[in-house]
């Protein structure tokens, strides 16, 4: 593992994600991200964006692409939880066989020393005394510090990050101090029927386009209805089904989704599938796959 020296402490850094993402559609957020963390003049700094939408929407996904295949850097995953600490969020001591106290650089702080790109997963689930330690590093001091190493790291220049955020009931309010300090807010709202394609054949490059179209079907229909449903559980549905279906388990690709569906999404799923049965649904499905089949 890679260390290195800062003010005669030694740190053992992380490793960095490499992980075999795509991302497709939605170029307009695409082009967002990168213009907030672009510099203009050499008295510049880069922003701190956070994305915001529905779980299973892509965030991850999407900071991760700009992070990895536009800018070309090592992206640095951190997954943010309600008990994560301050120190976990900077540098924890190990204590080592020899019983000697070594000190471990978190994902976050290897990305401000490498000039990588670190992505706060789910960052509305942390506490506010945790974003406290951060707030020096989110404005153009551009540095954490360390109490258990007693130390202060300042950020590479090429160093950037981002914020991913749950629109969920399950998480906290971020203090305004912080919230201020992750700015612009994109949004990101689920994709439309020839994105949400798209992702689903890209994502199951071997999957039955039946089975696609019917996914994608019921994707759009939940998003009228504003159920939660995402392109994760789409793909988790369709991959299952594609199973069931190659494996005889099901008779007909209609058997093979209603069995994925009920066994992915349980019985709110087959409710949003029953709404499909009325004038305004069967309306909307018609044009749904009058858009499918002119995009195929």
């Amino acid at each position: 593992m890679e260390k290195v020296q800062i003010e005669n402490v030694e740190l053992t850094l992380s490793h960095p994600d490499n992980l075999n993402i795509k991302w497709t559609g939605q170029n307009d957020l695409v082009r967002q991200i990168m213009a907030s963390w672009h510099l203009i003049s050499e008295d510049d700094i880069p922003l701190n964006p956070r994305i915001v939408g529905k779980p299973g929407a892509g965030k991850t996904t999407l900071s991760y692409y700009v992070g990895k295949e536009l800018l070309n850097r090592d992206v640095y995953i951190f997954q943010c939880t309600v008990d994560t600490r301050p120190e976990d969020l900077i540098i924890i001591p190990v204590i080592s066989e020899n019983n000697k106290i070594s000190y471990h650089a978190s994902s976050l702080v290897t990305a401000m020393i490498k000039g990588g790109v670190a992505i706060l997963d789910e960052g509305n689930r942390m506490s506010e005394k945790t974003w406290a330690s951060l707030a020096p590093l989110l404005d153009d001091r551009r540095y954490v510090e360390s109490v258990i190493a007693g130390i202060k790291i300042k950020a590479h220049p090429d160093f950037r990050v981002i914020v991913t955020m749950n629109d969920d009931a399950s998480t906290f309010e971020l203090p305004e101090y912080i919230h201020s300090r992750l700015q612009p807010t994109i949004e990101l709202p689920f994709p439309d029927v020839k994105e949400e394609y798209d992702i689903l054949k890209m994502n199951l490059p071997f999957a039955d386009d039946e089975i696609l179209k019917i996914t994608v079907g019921f994707l759009q229909k939940s998003h009228i209805h504003n159920a939660s449903f995402s392109v994760r559980d789409g793909i988790n549905m369709a991959r299952y089904a594609m199973k069931l279906y190659k494996s005889n388990i099901a008779s007909s690709r209609d058997t093979a989704f209603l069995i994925a569906l009920k066994s992915v999404l349980g019985t709110e799923g087959l409710r949003i599938l029953s709404l499909n049965m009325d004038d305004r649904d069967n309306k909307d499905r018609r044009n749904m796959d009058d858009d499918s089949a002119n995009m195929l």
